[in-house]
């Protein structure tokens, strides 16, 4: 038996007013998410660019090719409903963050490590008032409570929008400080992804690239990128 496939019913979609903010409209019949909710993004842009993804789609819909419609499927099905445990989980980064685990050795890949990672604990140290500590191996080190009370503040106050955007920044780099730097805008969204592989392009560098890791690290770069963009249609008019 074939797999059932939705397939465009519609001529035209487009951007109406809705409860809260813009929804999308087929042939004037509403967008829901899978949990049947309308969907109302806070902002134009981002309504106009999802609407440009419904109507760039052929005869068959394909779901992967809509990432922006996806996003906001995610925060309205997903993050409204239990934001404080999303808001937790991600906080919870601060206290095993990627910057924080440094190499012993060799000395290349310990300088690498430090100039790439300390501007940006320095910058989490005089953003929030978070100085994170530093050690060698894996071994956890424990973290100053007002530090991690003080990231736990920042995005405590993040909207369920800029939740589904640093879900992704975290959870794929590793690291709630370059998530919140993402966030923040603090460095360009490519710049920070290249410092979450510090470790793993020294690695390759000395022994070679795996074709197959490779693509599945380009899979990931992509989903942080378009997170970026997710972010910066949000926040346009």
């Amino acid at each position: 038996m074939s797999e059932w496939k939705a397939r465009r019913f519609w001529k035209n979609a487009t951007v109406e007013k809705a409860s809260g903010g813009h929804g999308i409209r087929l042939d004037g019949r509403c967008v829901k998410t899978p949990l049947k909710t309308e969907i109302s993004v806070p902002s134009f842009a981002l309504a106009e660019a999802m609407a440009a993804e419904w109507q760039g789609q052929d005869e068959v819909i394909d779901p992967l090719s809509m990432p922006l419609t996806r996003a906001a499927n995610a925060t309205l099905d997903k993050v409204v409903p239990q934001q404080a445990e999303v808001a937790a989980n991600l906080a919870d980064y601060g206290g095993s963050d990627l910057l924080c685990y440094r190499a012993a050795g060799p000395d290349s890949l310990v300088a690498r490590q430090a100039m790439g990672w300390d501007p940006m604990l320095d910058w989490a140290a005089e953003t929030y008032g978070a100085r994170l500590a530093v050690t060698q191996g894996v071994i956890p080190v424990d973290q100053p409570a007002n530090a991690i009370a003080a990231l736990r503040g920042r995005v405590a106050v993040a909207s369920a929008w800029e939740l589904t955007a640093l879900s992704e920044f975290v959870t794929l780099s590793g690291s709630l400080i370059l998530g919140l730097a993402a966030l923040e805008g603090a460095e360009a969204p490519a710049n920070l992804w290249a410092l979450s592989r510090i470790d793993e392009d020294w690695q390759a560098e000395q022994w070679g690239e795996d074709e197959e890791e490779a693509e599945r690290i380009a899979i990931k770069r992509a989903a942080f990128l378009q997170a970026a963009h997710f972010l910066s249609l949000l926040r346009k008019p």
